[in-house]
């Protein structure tokens, strides 16, 4: 029976560990933005042996790329991007502490691995639903990659933003456990 859970950041081991495939995780504290286009520039910094302009052990990343925010409001609609353009760079952000990502879709066998690894989650949030999420996002501002546009690297302060455990640290799949639960026999 899925459960709801209340995370806040930075995330321990302990806090993943706990999760399983099917909760429900209310997000709080600040989680960090990030598509591919910032992924690739992350990665290059490492090869290069740059630090990197976040400090991620125990961070969240947020595959997000904001519309721009309405009078009065501190972010646009922020709803999930597809996450499988970040699973080419996903595994070594994990080796250096990140904890949990959260966008739509799946994730590659590589990454799966790579969670199971460095313990670590992926959540998912629900896609066409960026209005609503973005309610949850009580500050925002460009940390890195301005230049990027929406897909610059943001630092959000959220409450209770609503995921779903999609792949938990001990290799489970949601949508794998899922879809046999309702196959045909």
């Amino acid at each position: 029976m899925p459960r709801t859970r209340r995370l806040t950041t930075p995330l321990s081991d302990q806090d993943v560990e706990a999760l399983e495939i099917g909760d429900n995780v209310l997000v709080n504290g600040v989680i960090y933005t990030a598509r591919d286009a910032a992924h690739k520039r992350l990665i290059d910094l490492l090869e290069a042996g740059q630090p990197l302009p976040v400090d991620l052990r125990g961070q969240v990343m947020f595959y997000v790329g904001p519309s721009p925010a309405r009078p009065g409001r501190v972010i646009g609609a922020a709803g999930p991007t597809t996450s499988y353009r970040m699973d080419p760079y996903a595994p070594q952000l994990l080796r250096l502490g990140l904890k949990a990502m959260i966008g739509k879709g799946r994730r590659s066998q590589e990454v799966i691995d790579a969670m199971v690894a460095c313990k670590a989650v992926y959540l998912g949030a629900i896609g066409g639903a960026g209005a609503l999420i973005s309610q949850s996002i009580k500050a925002a501002e460009i940390v890195a990659y301005e230049d990027l546009g929406p897909e610059a690297i943001r630092r959000l302060v959220v409450e209770d933003l609503p995921t779903i455990v999609i792949n938990d640290c001990q290799g489970n799949d949601f949508y794998d456990v899922s879809l046999k639960r309702y196959a045909r026999r």
